[in-house]
């Protein structure tokens, strides 16, 4: 499913700042050798986390779905000085592809990657972060969510990817499918959630950005 008419798509891309070199080279490196690079978070999203990044001026981020590292490049752009992005997958084949570009964007020593399941392993990290970024397997979204929301200061921020779900999320729901189930799940989790103030932005696929305020 293409997120916008492709003209228009076109049209917004257009008037958005250009990508960077190395993050052009990795999403065509990414649709050419990966599989489903439809997952990258591309052009336009990786803009918008850039400026979510460099707004919030993070010390500590946590990204949870690294895939090829076109994500948590963009998110370091807003990174304080001294600061840290922990990034977590659980595909460890990926780890070689990420770990190039991120050297290729001189950011290497501010990374700490992860492989392995996000929900054993976000437990025994000791920092506490300023931002969030889910963009992993959508069963557990609720999940991270309920996991992350006591290691995330107040004032903090969530961004996950994906909340509309190509659209499915205002479709009605086969019992079978267990991804748009737990997307809507997440959402109406959010929505009803008093530790946090919410927006869905129509970015893409959907970025739900939640502040936690207790």
């Amino acid at each position: 499913m293409d997120f916008l008419p492709e003209k228009l798509d076109e049209y917004v891309c257009n008037h958005t700042q250009e990508e960077n070199l190395v993050l052009a080279e990795l999403n065509r490196e990414t649709w050419a050798k990966i599989l489903v690079p439809r997952m990258l978070s591309g052009h336009l999203q990786g803009r918008a986390l850039s400026m979510f990044s460099k707004m919030i001026k993070p010390k500590y981020i946590l990204e949870i779905g690294t895939y090829t590292g076109y994500s948590a490049i963009c998110l370091c752009e807003g990174l304080q000085e001294g600061g840290k992005l922990h990034t977590i997958d659980i595909n460890e084949e990926l780890k070689f592809m990420s770990s190039k570009y991120f050297k290729k964007a001189g950011i290497s020593k501010k990374i700490v990657q992860h492989v392995g399941d996000a929900l054993k392993i976000i437990p025994n990290i000791t920092d506490n972060f300023n931002l969030v970024f889910i963009d992993a397997d959508k069963e557990n979204y609720s999940k991270y969510f309920e996991i992350v929301i006591d290691k995330i200061q107040i004032g903090g921020f969530i961004i996950a990817d994906n909340v509309l779900w190509s659209g499915k999320v205002i479709e009605e729901v086969n019992d079978k499918d267990q991804e748009t189930k737990a997307i809507k799940e997440f959402n109406k989790l959010i929505q009803s959630s008093e530790r946090v103030e919410n927006i869905l932005l129509p970015i893409r696929d959907g970025l739900m950005i939640c502040q936690k305020i207790k």
